[in-house]
């Protein structure tokens, strides 16, 4: 088996097998280029199957010297997932990285926007625009429902449950969930559907997506990205802000107001509850409040 085959045979198992996203199989793919890249510039002959240990640590000692602590472990944990399909279908018998520590990396915490901020970025749209109401409807859907980008983009209208107040959203690995849509985002998504999408000449296979663009189509994440970068200019906000900054918001508010961390992972779609728990370090007064109201020398 030679690289090229690996690599397809591999995308194959992550999209079929997995169910994952093609963001996510292009990063897992990307790490084993790099990889294949180190060995052609280093003229080191070696399959898929005969690479040894060694070789995978000169490598990584090179990245170490180019890349952050976070791209190294990274990286480190895209090759034991590949090393470790060929393991399942039996063409290894030992992964060459087992042996390769993963550098210890401290954990992130998002930004966030206050309530106040969040309201003048929504505010700050312009409704004299014609994608004044488009703009302001995914606005107040990211922060009602803390979805991602490519959940917002993705969005159709045969998702929206408004009467029983819930959208389903198709997530990460192409897993669907459920998640209550506040009655504000309503009211801004009827208004953009009945005074702006109606005005569209949608292209076909693009007449159930919710947000489209002036050409009829879906948005693309980086359209997203530049609505809420002009409206953070416009207000003189002095924070580096994405979708997923409404995502983490959503959540932080949440949890400050009580919202336990089981109901704020269903609502993410987080598959592990350590990955919600990062929301508790950003507010302590949270933790402050759980033992006066819960522990035994509360009074």
């Amino acid at each position: 088996m030679n690289w090229k085959q690996a690599i397809k045979d591999y995308s194959h198992y992550l999209n079929i097998e997995r169910g994952l996203s093609s963001n996510t199989i292009d990063g897992y793919i990307l790490d084993v280029n790099k990889l294949i890249i180190f060995l052609e510039n280093n003229n080191i002959s070696c399959s898929p199957i005969s690479i040894k240990n060694d070789i995978i640590q000169q490598f990584i000692y090179e990245v170490a010297k180019k890349s952050t602590v976070r791209s190294q472990a990274r990286i480190i944990s895209g090759l034991k997932s590949f090393f470790n399909y060929l393991i399942f279908e039996k063409y290894r018998e030992s992964n060459p990285t087992d042996l390769i520590e993963t550098p210890k990396i401290g954990r992130k915490l998002p930004d966030t926007l206050s309530e106040s901020e969040i309201n003048q970025l929504i505010s700050a749209v312009d409704l004299s625009k014609p994608e004044g109401e488009r703009n302001r409807a995914i606005l107040e859907t990211l922060y009602s429902c803390g979805l991602r980008v490519s959940e917002i983009i993705t969005l159709k209208i045969s998702d929206l449950f408004f009467e029983e107040g819930f959208i389903k959203v198709l997530g990460k690995g192409s897993k669907e969930r459920f998640v209550p849509i506040h009655y504000r985002a309503q009211k801004y998504i009827e208004s953009y559907m009945n005074h702006y999408r109606i005005h569209i000449s949608i292209v076909k296979g693009y007449e159930d997506i919710l947000f489209l663009n002036r050409r009829g189509k879906s948005l693309t994440r980086q359209m997203v990205f530049v609505i809420l970068k002009k409206l953070a200019i416009k207000i003189n906000l002095d924070k580096k802000i994405s979708p997923h900054t409404f995502r983490h918001s959503f959540a932080t508010h949440l949890l400050k107001n009580g919202a336990d961390l089981r109901s704020i992972q269903q609502m993410l779609g987080h598959e592990s509850i350590t990955t919600t728990e990062v929301y508790v370090h950003l507010d302590t007064s949270y933790l402050k409040k759980i033992v006066e109201k819960y522990h035994p020398r509360k009074s």
